[in-house]
This record gives C-alpha cells, structure tokens and sequence, in this order.
C-alpha cells in the first residue's frame, strides 16, 4: 500500500462560529427548556433521568430502571463512575488523597453518580449594612454617606471586580453608581438583587449581545419586557410602552460569565402575588416587579412555600431567552487520486479468480506470480460479448495516518466512487475538533 503526503494547501483549519437560540419558560415552579415538556420512559419518570429544564452531560442512564439489591447497596440500575481503594492512591478529585485514605480500605469501591446535569438558577438577595461617611474632597459636592455591608451573598461578590471591570465600558456595572451631590446613585452591595446564573453549557463561550430577551407574564399577558437593546451588557425595559419604568435600566448582563443581575424594583402590576418564599398569608402578597423575575427556578420557590389566601405562584410565568456562540474548530483536507494513481486494489477480488498467487516458494526464496491478470469489471453492452480491458477501481474508503504512520482515523464514502485511469479526483474531508 503506497502513502500520499498531504501538500501544504491541502490541510486547512478555521472556526466555525454559530448563535444557538436558547430559551427558558419557568411556570409553577418548573423549568421548561426550549420549549420541550417532560418525556416519560418505559423505565423511568424522566426518559433523561433529569428533572424539567435540565440538560443532561454526556446523557448517561436514559430511560434506566433504577433498582437496589438488599445485599449490597452499591448495586443499581445505573452508569456510574467509580474507582477502587488502592496504593495507588487514586480518588476522585474531590477528594483529598489524605481524605480517601482515611475513609476508605483497601479494596473498598469509590463510586460517583450519574447523570451530570444543569439548568438556570434564580438567587434573591437582600442584603443589610451599615453607614459610613465618605469624605471625597469636593467643596463644591458635601460629604456622602455610603452604607457598607459584609458578604452575606458569596455568588454575589465574586462577581465583584468582573462588574468593576465592566464598568470601565459601561457604568450601569459599577458597584457604585456616578457620585451625586447628595452621595452615590446606587451601591449594589445594598441593593436587592435578584441574580440569575446560566451555566455555561447552554450558551457556550458567550451570550450573543443584542439577544437577551426577559418577559414578565401575569396570567398569560406581559406586564414587562426587558431588551440590551444597546448590546452593552443593559438591560431596559421596553414592553409595555409608557407604562412604568418604560426605558429604565432594570439590570445588566454578564455575556461572558452568563449571569444576569437585576436591580429593578419598580411595580409592573398593582395586582400583589405571593412571590416571596413563606407568604402564608395574604398581607405577605407584594407586587410584581424585576427582582421576582423568575420566581421558582431552582429556588426556594414553590406553590406550597407561597400559597396567601388561596392563591399561589401559578398566575406568573417568565420566558428568559438568548442566543448563544458556539465556536467549532474545524479541519478540512484535501486527498488526490490524479491521473493514473490509486488504480490498484488490495480487494482479492480485484485478480482473476483461482490463480496460482505463488511461482516458486523455497526455504530461501519466495516469490510470487508475476501473470496473474487483473479482472476485467468493465461492463458490455452486449450479451456474450466481453468489453476491452480497462483499469478501473471503485473506491469506498480513505485512510489517514499520521507522519510515523499511525493510523488516525478513515472516511468512509456513502457509495463507492468508479475511479478510472485517465480520470482526476479530489475528496474533501471535513472534521470538527
């Protein structure tokens, strides 16, 4: 078998860059992903084995019976990683080597579980501090007092210098907003906050700007929409157009971290709800605004926590949706079959059948038939009657090896390609890394 080295234009690498649509519907404190519902199995309640709105990593254990055997609890149903206490020392790594070595004997089975899985989380945070006096040395501005607060929320402050940094481009992240001469605009470490994290698997390396979207409903009509129609990280309110905090900033975005923070705490309806966690009771009902945006994604939030006088979270829903960046590395080669090349097959039936494939053969010597002709596949068009010989191969695969010829990998044809002497062919392989 003879080897072709690819040129130097034959091997091409670029990225594929793509804007996936995501979008989340929270109602009665279930999540809905791209608008699918919850699909049942024959074995399981969830055909993925998670709950509504979540992805599943890898999608291990679909439609899996779960089961337990009495005699040893390690024993079910499911795929799960595991690794055996050893002097090797190997564990998981969120174990310490130290900490497994205590916990487990030798021989003992360290098991994870599957499956991996992710949705939207909603966090509400209300923080309390306490006043200080900032002196700025302005005559012209008095001194401001600024209220300070320990970190109460740890989602929270770790966003802090990714905000700072924001800010630099667009105020609206600064913790501290532009200095007034009755003190600062706004300070987030005091401010309700409603934050809602997105992991990164359904955005991928960033949010697309200009494609947040979040929607406020109140039995089944929109009571507030919220757009970064500047595709700066703000989000203003849009919908409904005139009404209260109509062009207002009611929060920002962070499109390479996927988080949204929203500050916004104006009334969108008069009409109060039971949208905080232990609102037993109808005085306990508040209106709808921003910083409930989401109310029941994986938070605390739920019909039995928020039931007031009967009435419980099921007249607000929320649609939170964007586009994502998908970047694909992609390699494309070029593989030849010129003229006169690649017309010899290692298929037997490519010889004449029931030829001698040896011509002499000895303890020293081995050598084999040097007439034995190639099968003649070329078809006639009349019966009887065999057409002249013409060499001819059909090609259905094509190997790659690397530069110690390795085998990497081969690309298979969908129908096997009539390669003839006198004819050129170029195939065009693609594969995504």
């Amino acid at each position: 078998m003879s080897f072709k080295k690819f040129a130097k234009n034959d091997v091409v690498t670029n990225t594929m860059k793509a804007y996936p649509s995501c979008k989340f519907f929270v109602y009665e404190s279930k999540i809905y992903y791209n608008n699918v519902p919850q699909q049942s199995g024959a074995f399981s309640d969830a055909i993925l084995n998670v709950s509504s709105g979540f992805v599943s990593l890898y999608e291990y254990n679909i439609d899996r019976y779960t089961y337990t055997d009495a005699s040893d609890p390690l024993i079910n149903g499911f795929v799960r990683p595991f690794i055996s206490a050893s002097s090797d020392r190997y564990t998981f790594n969120t174990l310490s080597v130290t900490g497994a070595a205590s916990m487990y004997a030798a021989g003992e089975v360290l098991t994870g579980s599957y499956p991996l899985s992710a949705s939207i989380t909603r966090e509400l945070m209300t923080p309390a501090g306490v006043t200080t006096t900032t002196l700025h040395g302005d005559p012209d501005l008095a001194d401001c007092s600024v209220t300070t607060t320990t970190p109460t929320y740890r989602h929270y402050y770790a966003l802090h210098n990714i905000l700072e940094f924001n800010g630099i481009r667009n105020p609206n992240y600064k913790v501290l907003g532009p200095l007034e001469a009755s003190g600062y605009a706004w300070n987030k470490d005091l401010q309700n906050i409603n934050l809602i994290s997105i992991p990164s698997i359904f955005y991928g390396s960033q949010i697309k700007p200009g494609t947040v979207s979040l929607k406020w409903y109140y039995t089944g009509s929109i009571i507030g929409e919220l757009k970064d129609i500047k595709q700066d990280g703000t989000l203003i309110q849009i919908s409904p157009y005139g009404s209260t905090g109509s062009g207002s900033v009611a929060g920002v975005v962070l499109y390479d971290h996927g988080f949204v923070l929203l500050t916004g705490s104006w009334s969108l309806s008069s009409n109060k709800l039971p949208l905080v966690s232990g609102s037993t009771a109808t005085s306990d009902r508040v209106n709808p605004s921003w910083l409930y945006f989401g109310a029941g994604a994986n938070d605390d939030m739920t019909s039995a926590t928020t039931t007031a006088a009967g009435l419980g979270i099921s007249s607000a829903s929320f649609d939170l949706s964007f586009k994502g960046t998908s970047e694909t590395q992609v390699m494309t080669v070029f593989a030849h079959a010129r003229r006169g090349e690649a017309n010899y097959s290692n298929n037997p039936t490519f010889l004449d059948f029931g030829q001698e494939q040896m011509e002499l053969t000895s303890s020293r010597i081995y050598e084999e038939n040097s007439s034995r002709t190639i099968y003649n596949a070329v078809s006639s068009s009349y019966k009887g009657y065999q057409a002249p010989f013409k060499r001819q191969v059909y090609i259905s695969k094509i190997a790659i090896y690397d530069d110690k010829k390795n085998f990497v990998g081969v690309a298979s044809l969908a129908n096997p390609i009539l390669k003839e002497e006198d004819r050129d062919f170029t195939f065009k392989l693609r594969l995504d890394i």
